[in-house]
C-alpha cells in the first residue's frame, strides 16, 4: 500500500497580478523569460515576462551592491530565470512598480549569439518559420491570449444558453460540403494497395472497410444530435486538401457550428448576430491591453501607407463597430440589385462585376456593402441554390434557399448557414443533384424519416473570426502552428 504525501504549494504571483498588486514593499519571485537586459556599470535593467500580459516587469540589478556585472554574463534575452526581490513603487517612468533584485536562478540559458527572437523588429514571415519559439514576442503571447479568451467565451456563450457540446468526429466516411477537397486516412500499403479489377484502389480492404477521410465538418453530425438534444454545437478540428496558398487559407482549422431543433432562418439569424457580439464583447472586456497593444501594432506598421493599404478601421472602432450596431438585413436579389447599381461596379472598378442574378458575391462585393452601403455588418439570405450545399433548405420559389451568410468589414464573410432542408423527398432529390452517393449519406436521410423538424445552424471559422479581433491580416498568424501545403513543421 502506497501512501501518497499531499504537498501544498506555495501559489505564485503572476507578472499581471504584480503589474496591479497595492501590496508593495514585500518580497516577491518573479519567474520567466527575459525579454531585455539593459543598463551602465552601475546598473542593469532586466525586462521579465512570464506570458500572463503583454506587460513586463522591471527588475532592476544594482551593481554597487549586491552583484557585479560578471554574475549576470547568462541572464539574457531568451533565458528562463527567476528573480527574488523586494517589490516597490518604480521610480522610472513607463511602469508603476519593479522588483529590486536580491538574488536570481537561471533556469535555461539562451546563446546570445543563437537565440533568434532578438529584441528588434522581426518579419512575420521570420516568426512563422521559428513559430516554436514566436509566442515569446510581444505580438503573438497576445494574439494567443486572445485566442484563449474566445475560445472559453464560445463555449460560456453556448453553455449559458442551453446548448450541449457535441463532439463530432474527425474520421469520416462522408464529405459534408461536396467538396471533395479531404485528407484520405489509411492504413493499406502505400506502395502495393490491394486493387479492384478496375484498377482502383480496393477501399474494402482497408481499417473502416471503405474510403475514409479526415472531416471539413461537424454539421451533419450536430443535426443528428439536435434531433434528441434540441440545442448542441460542435467545436474542433476540420481539415480541407486545398492546395492553397493565400493569407486565408489553412489546411487544418477549427469551426465552431451550433444546431437547433424548431429554428428557422430568422432564428437562426437572431442567434448569429447574438452570439458574434457577445463573444467579441467578452474578449474586449477581458483583453483590453492585449487588443490596445495589437490596435497600436497595426497604426505602426501602416504609417506611410496609402490610404487604400490601410485597413478600413482601426481596431477597437472595428470591433464597436460590430457590438454596438444592428446588423442590416437583405435578400441575395436585393444585394445584386444593389451592387449591380454601384458607382464601383459602373466604373468596372470591381475585379469582379456584377452583372446578372446567380453570381457568387466576391469578398470585394462583401466589404463594398458593409464598409460603404450599409456602414454596418450585414446579413444576406435567400441565395440561388446552385451555389450552396445540399441540405440548405429550398424556398418556395423553387430557385433558392434558405441560407445566409454575415459579412464584416474589413473581411467579408464571417459566418454561413441556413434553415435545413427537412423534407426527406427533396432532401433525397438534392442527394443526387449533388452526385453524393446515396449509401454515404443514409443516416443523414433516416433522420428526415423519424420525427423530422424545422432546424437551423450555421457555421463560423474560428481562425476567420481570429483574424477579425486581433487585426492580424494572415489565418497563419492566428493558429499556434498553421498546417498548409508542404508546411507540416512543428
Amino acid at each position: 500500500m502506497y501512501i501518497f504525501a499531499r504537498f501544498k504549494h506555495k501559489a505564485m504571483e503572476s507578472i499581471k497580478e504584480l503589474l496591479v498588486t497595492e501590496q508593495l514593499d514585500r518580497e516577491v519571485t518573479v519567474r520567466g523569460w527575459v525579454r531585455t537586459k539593459r543598463g551602465n556599470a552601475y546598473v542593469n535593467f532586466v525586462a521579465m515576462n512570464d506570458g500572463s500580459s503583454v506587460n513586463n516587469i522591471q527588475c532592476v540589478f544594482d551593481l554597487e551592491g549586491s552583484f557585479k556585472e560578471a554574475d549576470l554574463i547568462k541572464v539574457t534575452t531568451g533565458a528562463c530565470v527567476s528573480i527574488k526581490g523586494q517589490l516597490v513603487a518604480s521610480e522610472g517612468k513607463g511602469q508603476r512598480v519593479e522588483v529590486k533584485a536580491t538574488s536570481f536562478e537561471v533556469h535555461g540559458e539562451a546563446d546570445p549569439e543563437k537565440f533568434p527572437i532578438q529584441p528588434k523588429k522581426h518579419s512575420l514571415e521570420f516568426l512563422r518559420e521559428n513559430a516554436h519559439l514566436r509566442m515569446r514576442t510581444s505580438t503573438f503571447s497576445s494574439v494567443f491570449r486572445v485566442r484563449h479568451a474566445l475560445t472559453f467565451a464560445i463555449h460560456k456563450y453556448f453553455n449559458d444558453r442551453g446548448f450541449y457540446n457535441i463532439h463530432s468526429p474527425i474520421l469520416t466516411a462522408t464529405d459534408g460540403e461536396g467538396a471533395g477537397e479531404m485528407f484520405r486516412v489509411s492504413t493499406l500499403d502505400a506502395k502495393n494497395p490491394p486493387l479492384n479489377e478496375d484498377g482502383s484502389v480496393d477501399f474494402s480492404e482497408d481499417f473502416f472497410g471503405k474510403q475514409t477521410n479526415l472531416c471539413v465538418t461537424g454539421q451533419l453530425e450536430a443535426e443528428l444530435a439536435a434531433l434528441a438534444l434540441s440545442k448542441v454545437y460542435t467545436f474542433g478540428p476540420t481539415f480541407r486538401a486545398e492546395n492553397s496558398n493565400t493569407s486565408r487559407h489553412l489546411a487544418e482549422f477549427w469551426m465552431i457550428e451550433p444546431e437547433v431543433a424548431f429554428y428557422d432562418i430568422y432564428d437562426n439569424m437572431d442567434l448569429a448576430e447574438d452570439f458574434l457580439k457577445e463573444t467579441i464583447k467578452y474578449v474586449m472586456e477581458t483583453c483590453p491591453d492585449d487588443l490596445q497593444f495589437l490596435s497600436d501594432r497595426i497604426v505602426q506598421e501602416e504609417k506611410g501607407l496609402p490610404q487604400d493599404k490601410r485597413q478600413p478601421m482601426e481596431l477597437l472602432e472595428k470591433l464597436n463597430f460590430v457590438v454596438n450596431n444592428d446588423f442590416a438585413r437583405i435578400t441575395y436579389t436585393e444585394a445584386v440589385d444593389i451592387l449591380r447599381n454601384s458607382q464601383p461596379n459602373k466604373k468596372k472598378k470591381f475585379q469582379f462585376l456584377v452583372n446578372e442574378w446567380g453570381v457568387d458575391l466576391q469578398s470585394e462585393h462583401e466589404r463594398y456593402l458593409v464598409e460603404k452601403h450599409f456602414q454596418k455588418p450585414v446579413i444576406i439570405t435567400g441565395y440561388p441554390a446552385k451555389i450552396k450545399a445540399f441540405y440548405m433548405k429550398l424556398n418556395e420559389d423553387g430557385k433558392t434557399v434558405a441560407a445566409m451568410d454575415i459579412l464584416f468589414p474589413g473581411i467579408g464573410e464571417i459566418v454561413g448557414g441556413s434553415q435545413r432542408e427537412e423534407r426527406y423527398d427533396v432532401l433525397l432529390q438534392k442527394v443526387k443533384d449533388f452526385h453524393i452517393p446515396e449509401e454515404s449519406v443514409w443516416w443523414y436521410l433516416d433522420t428526415r424519416k423519424f420525427g423530422t423538424v424545422t432546424h437551423s445552424g450555421f457555421g463560423l471559422g474560428f481562425e476567420r473570426l481570429m483574424l477579425f479581433l486581433t487585426g492580424m491580416t494572415n489565418i497563419r498568424d492566428v493558429i499556434p502552428f498553421p498546417r498548409t501545403p508542404k508546411n507540416c513543421e512543428f
